[in-house]
Order: structure tokens, then C-alpha cells, then sequence
């Protein structure tokens, strides 16, 4: 498969404009009048109950071998030659049309861009095993820049097909299967419901490896306890929880705490001055320092981003008091760094190599004896 690393392009538009934070970026009434749907909300009709059996209602599944965005390795990495583990991976945001409040399942554009920011994310997991991303009605960027109910109601409707896609993906995995889920911001926060949803207090929770939920503010105290598993505490703990949103420094967090602090969590109570999931990848567990020499591997695009390499010992890190990850001194990654020195839109490449053997170590650890 080609490496080509364009998603750059796609995650800048995606990243700055798919937040509630991207209203302290541009005038309100702008926003609204660019990006907020004016239509009415469409109820989307239910997947049916077999939709998700077919082939083509997925980006990436074991059988899809052609074209497979998440089989893209870098060089001298391999994806896994036999299924360690069942990966289910949620895309981010790739709907940046204002016509209608959720992305419809044949509009090119955002489905290429959802591949591409698979191939970008997802790839890291296919050391670990056989990765499914599935097609879903995402929210478009509107919903996420206004409080208005169809926005609830789009994000609701994006998270029925998740939940659609989880059931069949259990359905098609082996009974037994070691199973890691993994998103990135709208994806990472459908991930939040379904733990919460179709995780918590089910049998199934017994075969979490450890859910990646990157790019996206989780309350360790609201958040957390509801969505049935705990935090990561050692490098090779299973059945636990990982997220970190990644500023460089000085690190200015306004954009995201102003709404963060505004909102409640999962157990009802207001998430304010609460601390945020913050796990530190290079490690894998939080509340720990590590240096640039520990960093195994970045994703790092060359100039006109035609393609990409892994760059060792490049970004140290490190989570401050209130929960997100700081990465020293703004690396030279390309110009798609957001306002407050946010590297949201490098959350996995910063990491590339240190998520795979993170995922990798803890799928050894689930099957150990």
C-alpha cells in the first residue's frame, strides 16, 4: 500500500473545526452560519439488524484485503501474520459538509476521509491483531458548534450505528477472542457510550485487552467509573482504560477546559476542576515522566507530505496536574498545530510506536496463563 500521509491535510480542517471548542476560534455567528446545519433534523432510520454482515458497511475487516487502510505498516514493521486480538476501531470526524446533520454512508468525501485518517490511526493496532473499522452516520462538524437539540440528536443517531457495528463485530469474532477497542475524538467519544452502554457489568467486559480513548477529555471521577473498567495503572495491566489529549509547551488549555468544566459526566454531577484521563503512551501508565530518549517511534510527514517515517526518540512526555499530555517544546511535525500548542491532530502519530508495543504487551498479557 502506498504511504501516504495526506491525512495531515484532512485532520487540520477535521480536528480545528470538530470540537465545542472551535467557537472561541471564529466569530459565533460565523460558525454557525458555515458549518451549523440549518435543516431540520432527519431521523435516520435503524440499521437492520444484519446491515453490518456485509463487507461494505466496513473500512477495514479481516476479510478485506484489498485497498485495507489499516494494513498499512511502516517501514520495518509487520501487521500480525495471525489474529492476536480483535480490534474495533471508531474513526473520527470526517463529515465537513453543513447540509444535513449526519453523514450519509455514500458521500465520497467524507468516506475517503475516513480511510485515510484509518490508515494514519488504526495501523498501529495491526501488530496486535485483525482490526474492524466499521462505516457509520457520524455527526457532521455542525453538531459539535452549537447546543441546538439536532445536534444531540445527530450524535446520537452516529452512536446507534457504533453500537450496530459492536454487536455484529462480536458476532463475527471467535467466542474467545482477546478484543481491544480503540477511537479517535468523535469515535473515541461514541467509544465512551458503548463502554458504558454495552461494556459495563456485561460478560464481555472480561475480554477487554484495553480501550484507547484518545483525543477526546474523559473525568476520571464522573467519567470513568460508569464506563465499568479502570484506569491503566501498569504497562501491562489488561482489562483497563487509556486517553490523552496532547498539548506542547507552554500549553494553553482554555479552549477545552471553558467547555469541559461547563458540562456533567456520566454520573450526572458537573465535571468542573475534575481531572481528565490522562495516560502517558510512551509508558502506558499515568502520572509519569518520560524522555524524548524513551519515545520509541513518531509518524512524522516529509515536506509536500507525499509520504512518512518513524522517527525515534523525538518527544518526551508527561502529564500536568489537571490531565493533559505535554510533550516538551513544540516538535517540527508540519504546520497543522491548533491554537494553545494542541497536537490533538498528532495524538497517534507522537506515539506511533509506542501504542503498537503498548498493545502488543498488554494482548501477551491477557493470553498469559
Amino acid at each position: 500500500m502506498a504511504r501516504k500521509f495526506l491525512y495531515i491535510i484532512a485532520a487540520i480542517i477535521v480536528i480545528i473545526l470538530a470540537g465545542a471548542f472551535v467557537l472561541r476560534m471564529y466569530p459565533g455567528e460565523l460558525a454557525e452560519i458555515v458549518f451549523v446545519p440549518d435543516s431540520e433534523f432527519v431521523e435516520q432510520e435503524l440499521m437492520a439488524e444484519n446491515a453490518y454482515s456485509a463487507p461494505k458497511m466496513w473500512f477495514s475487516r479481516p476479510d478485506i484485503t484489498k485497498g485495507n487502510p489499516a494494513l498499512w505498516v511502516a517501514d520495518g514493521y509487520e501487521a500480525a501474520d495471525s489474529a492476536k486480538a480483535q480490534v474495533f476501531f471508531v474513526h473520527p470526524t470526517s463529515f465537513l459538509k453543513s447540509d444535513q446533520w449526519n453523514a450519509p454512508l455514500d458521500d465520497k468525501e467524507s468516506q475517503d476521509r475516513a480511510t485515510i485518517f484509518i490508515r494514519s490511526q488504526a495501523s498501529t493496532f495491526n501488530g496486535a491483531g485483525d482490526i474492524w473499522a466499521p462505516r457509520y452516520r457520524q455527526a457532521a462538524i455542525g453538531a459539535f458548534l452549537t447546543d441546538k437539540p439536532e445536534a444531540a440528536q445527530a450524535l446520537d443517531a452516529a452512536y446507534k450505528d457504533v453500537e450496530a457495528a459492536f454487536a455484529e463485530f462480536l458476532r463475527q469474532i471467535p467466542e474467545d477472542a482477546p478484543i481491544i477497542l480503540a477511537g479517535h475524538s468523535q469515535g473515541a467519544l461514541h467509544l465512551t457510550y458503548l463502554m458504558r452502554n454495552r461494556i459495563a457489568d456485561k460478560p464481555v467486559a472480561e475480554r477487554i485487552v484495553a480501550t484507547y480513548i484518545v483525543g477526546w477529555p474523559v473525568s476520571v471521577t464522573n467519567d470513568v467509573p460508569p464506563m465499568g473498567l479502570p484506569i491503566c495503572e501498569t504497562a501491562d495491566q489488561t482489562g483497563c482504560i487509556l486517553g490523552w489529549n496532547s498539548f506542547a509547551e507552554p500549553a494553553d488549555t482554555s479552549l477545552i477546559l471553558d467547555v469541559y468544566d461547563a458540562t456533567n459526566g456520566f454520573d450526572g454531577q458537573p465535571r468542573k476542576d475534575q481531572p481528565i484521563l490522562c495516560t502517558n503512551p510512551v509508558a502506558g501508565i499515568p502520572n509519569v515522566e518520560t524522555t524524548a530518549e524513551d519515545n520509541l517511534g513518531t509518524l512524522v510527514p516529509n515536506a509536500n507530505l507525499s509520504d512518512g517515517e518513524i522517527v525515534a526518540e523525538a518527544v518526551p512526555a508527561r502529564c500536568d496536574e489537571r490531565g493533559f499530555l505535554l510533550i516538551g517544546d513544540p516538535p517540527e511535525l508540519g504546520a497543522y498545530v491548533l491554537p494553545g500548542n494542541n497536537y490533538h491532530v498528532y495524538d497517534y502519530p507522537l506515539f506511533w510506536a509506542n501504542i503498537r508495543a503498548d498493545a502488543e504487551r498488554r494482548v501477551a498479557a491477557f493470553q498469559t496463563p
